[in-house]
């Protein structure tokens, strides 16, 4: 499948955590996961909405230095292609929406994902994988 970029960084930070990101208008949209990715049919996780990220840091991996926002340790947990469940759909209309479906192509996750906007304050989304 060819499509845009998602990879999902192990963060060892304060806390473990699993940063979400997927490629949109040349930026990786961004989500903190407090637990591991969801990787078949009926687990849902929270997904909280954070800063958009640089498209080159989609392939970090490496030590963030003490002192700087996020220090600790980040590692690619999955990486692969995405495209969005409804070929006419654009994504960033999708996220403004709150709605969005999406096909993943990685070594861990594949088929078809949503992020759901929950809370729009707190930019609580959930993630889960679709039948």
């Amino acid at each position: 499948m060819k499509g845009l970029i998602f990879v999902v960084q192990e963060h060892n930070a304060s806390h473990l955590h699993y940063d979400l990101r997927l490629e949109v208008n040349g930026v990786l949209k961004s989500w903190a996961v407090p637990k591991e990715p969801p990787m078949e049919f009926g687990v849902r996780r929270l997904a909280i909405m954070v800063e958009d990220h640089n498209i080159n840091y989609a392939g970090f991996e490496g030590v963030i230095p003490e002192g700087e926002y996020g220090a600790g340790s980040v590692k690619i947990w999955d990486k692969g292609t995405y495209a969005p469940f409804n070929k006419e759909e654009d994504v960033s209309d999708s996220l403004k929406n709150g709605s969005v479906k999406i096909v993943l192509d990685g070594k861990k996750l594949k088929g078809k994902y949503n992020l759901v906007r929950i809370n729009k304050e707190k930019n609580d989304w959930l993630f889960f994988k679709d039948k």
